[in-house]
Order: structure tokens, then C-alpha cells, then sequence
């Protein structure tokens, strides 16, 4: 009985470990991806869209424009970026639609 006590008890420090070092999400500014150059029509919304998503997440949303080769570019940092959430593409139809017809 003692040993299953303890075992319990092991468990549970553990959980409450991990639960005392979850970080909630964003714990730090997001980088908003845009495919278009400064100005143009995707990058207006894009700022509209930070905006908001700043104010409902309570954390900075940064605009970073990656043009050229039709959002492509833009397209593979947010690919190659860490898969944690904090890099998020804002793309046109043409980086997912007509890109992978008119690309290798």
C-alpha cells in the first residue's frame, strides 16, 4: 500500500511539474508573413489583420514582407520556420493555388 501511495505521489509531482512549466500561447511576438510587397492590396489586409489578432491575443503580430517569385518565396520561409505556432503565412490564391501549376 505504502509503495502505491508513493507512486502516486510521484505521478502527481511530475504532472504538477509539467503544468507549472506550460507556457501559454503567444508568449512571444508572431511573425505574419506577407507574399506581397508593401502597399499592395494583401499587405493592407495583412496589417488589418495583425491588428486585431494583436488585440485579441494580448502580443505583438509583426508584418514581414517576403515578395517575389510569385509568394514563393515568402511561402518557403513559413515552410522552413519552426513548426511552434509563432511564424503564420498570409498568402493569396496564387501562392497555393496557381504556384504549384506554374512551378516546379
Amino acid at each position: 500500500m505504502k509503495l502505491l501511495a508513493y507512486a502516486l505521489a510521484f505521478v502527481a509531482s511530475i504532472a504538477a511539474t509539467e503544468i507549472a512549466t506550460a507556457q501559454t500561447y503567444p508568449s512571444r511576438p508572431i511573425r505574419l508573413v506577407v507574399t506581397g510587397s508593401p502597399g499592395q492590396g494583401t499587405d493592407i489586409l495583412a496589417r488589418v489583420v495583425a491588428q486585431k489578432l494583436a488585440d485579441r491575443l494580448k502580443q505583438q503580430v509583426i508584418v514581414d514582407n517576403e515578395a517575389g517569385a510569385g509568394g514563393n518565396i515568402g511561402a518557403d520561409a513559413v515552410a522552413k520556420a519552426a513548426p511552434d505556432g509563432y511564424t503564420i503565412l498570409m498568402a493569396t490564391n496564387a501562392t497555393h493555388a496557381a504556384n504549384s501549376a506554374i512551378y516546379p
